[in-house]
């Protein structure tokens, strides 16, 4: 098993299949130029080689969530900036239903983004 799959491995059901789906989900999203790696303990996302985004666990919201790079260029109102100087962070909520489309559309302007 290699690094990326024993992180999500050793998260929790429902939790592993929702951040699987929202993975596998962004790395289709553009086959071609989107990769991921493993880097600080944590599955990286990257596009064109560069940091896209990464996913990790918020103890003080008690959720997981999507760590965007130049997130302090996007303005959604979902994204939260806590502090954070070019990371803005999407909590997932697993209650609710996954808003892929709303995570594509970000993952599409922080391109925009990345030289």
């Amino acid at each position: 098993m290699n690094p990326i799959q024993e992180y999500f491995y050793r998260i929790q059901e429902p939790e592993r299949i929702t951040l699987l789906f929202l993975r596998d989900t962004i790395l289709a999203s553009d086959p071609e130029n989107i990769t991921e790696t493993f880097s600080f303990g944590l599955p990286f996302i990257k596009y064109k080689k560069k940091m896209l985004c990464y996913f990790y666990y918020s103890k003080k919201y008690q959720k997981h969530y999507l760590s965007f790079y130049h997130g302090d260029r996007l303005d959604y109102p979902e994204l939260i900036q806590d502090g954070r100087k070019k990371f803005k962070i999407l909590l997932i909520d697993m209650d609710k239903d996954i808003p892929v489309e709303l995570i594509l559309n970000m993952i599409q302007d922080v391109k925009k983004h990345i030289k």
